[in-house]
């Protein structure tokens, strides 16, 4: 008897010891990472890049040792080679027959290319692709000279009939900037530094304009948000650039309680790669070249997906060469969503690039206008029936 108490206590003793140990480990453990660099600490950004070099057949492996259906209609040899090629990704973060994985740890900069592309238009490769950037909000902000005169053929012929066509028309799209003071070198005369490139009333938001106008010619009513989003949101609020897609955020949420019948949402930018890359001449005109992006991290990615692919292969039909393409955007230090998930119909588009100018535009987003009506007035005889 005195033995089976004498061990219990010592069982007892040694839980005891065992926890007060797991509690020792954690402090240290929990001093350690709150006190190393944090370049050197364990990040959700880390676990997620190294998350993100492991094969889905992986998971599919693991899941199976539980559940041996979901292997019935999977090639065992099939599932050794992608088990083994996977565990080398992770293990080396080199992934077969992509050389960017190869050179991408050793050279500087190297990893911008490391980005996917779901459909190339002409022209388009991983060293063309639009880079997000952000810049101080005291040189966005800055004071500059802009020079631009209206075209008065296009602009006296064609915009008072699309207002008054517009009065009549139910608002189903919704147009807005979330980085409204970006500008065009072209039409700043004292700026050659493509980061200076912003203004705050010769920019993005007159393409966003001639768009509702375009629209409504092809009978479809818009609305365009007038929201100084960089000038005054972010201001007020004390946020710094990167913050745009936030501020945007109630933006586009407070549009979609206003008006009732909204279906589609376009985010208006400008590229900043050079005009090579984002010019087009069609019979004979330049037009600003477009490309369409989409936040890979936001549940209504695949609806976002299938309205660009939708536009682009509507545009390569009737303008060939005026779409870019359409690209994916998101993962570790990333913004991934751009307020995509508010909408299936939610697209932001980079039209024309810092070297275009606003003519170039303006006949790029008559031509959105026309593939998009076609879309828009496909959709609404499919769900008339």
């Amino acid at each position: 008897m005195f033995h089976s108490k004498n061990n219990r206590s010592i069982g007892r003793l040694r839980k005891l010891i065992a926890l007060a140990a797991s509690f020792f480990l954690i402090f240290v453990m929990v001093g350690y990472m709150t006190s190393v660099p944090s370049s050197s600490r364990l990040s959700s950004n880390m676990i997620s890049k190294w998350t993100s070099d492991i094969d889905s057949s992986v998971f599919l492996n693991l899941l199976g040792m539980e559940n041996r259906t979901l292997m019935l209609h999977y090639d065992e040899h099939n599932q050794l080679h992608t088990l083994s090629k996977s565990l080398f990704q992770l293990v080396t973060s080199i992934k077969p027959y992509d050389f960017r994985s190869l050179l991408g740890n050793e050279l500087p900069g190297f990893s911008r290319y490391d980005r996917e592309i779901l459909i190339a238009g002409e022209g388009t490769d991983y060293s063309n692709l639009p880079v997000e950037s952000t810049f101080p909000l005291e040189d966005v902000l800055e004071d500059r000279q802009a020079v631009y005169e209206e075209n008065d053929k296009t602009d006296t012929e064609a915009k008072e009939p699309a207002l008054k066509e517009t009065e009549d028309l139910q608002e189903s799209v919704f147009i807005y900037n979330t980085h409204n003071r970006e500008a065009f070198l072209p039409h700043l005369p004292d700026i050659t530094d493509p980061d200076l490139a912003h203004h705050g009333e010769i920019n993005i938001t007159k393409v966003s304009e001639r768009l509702k106008e375009e629209l409504a010619k092809n009978g479809i009513g818009s609305v365009v948000d007038d929201t100084d989003i960089i000038g005054e949101v972010l201001v007020e609020k004390g946020w710094e650039y990167w913050q745009s897609y936030r501020a945007s955020r109630d933006v586009v949420s407070e549009a979609f309680s206003q008006y009732g019948d909204l279906k589609y949402a376009f985010d208006i930018h400008r590229d900043s790669m050079p005009r090579d890359v984002t010019t087009k001449e069609i019979n004979g005109e330049p037009y600003a070249r477009i490309m369409f992006v989409i936040g890979e991290d936001n549940p209504s990615f695949q609806k976002n997906f299938e309205l660009a692919e939708s536009l682009h292969k509507k545009l390569e039909e009737k303008y060939p060469g005026l779409s870019r393409g359409v690209i994916p955007q998101g993962g570790a230090a990333n913004n991934g969503v751009y307020n995509q998930d508010l909408s299936e119909n939610l697209l932001l588009l980079e039209v024309g690039g810092v070297d275009n100018t606003l003519e170039e535009t303006y006949r790029t987003v008559q031509a959105l206008a026309d593939v998009f009506s076609d879309h828009y007035w496909d959709a609404e005889a499919v769900q008339g029936k």
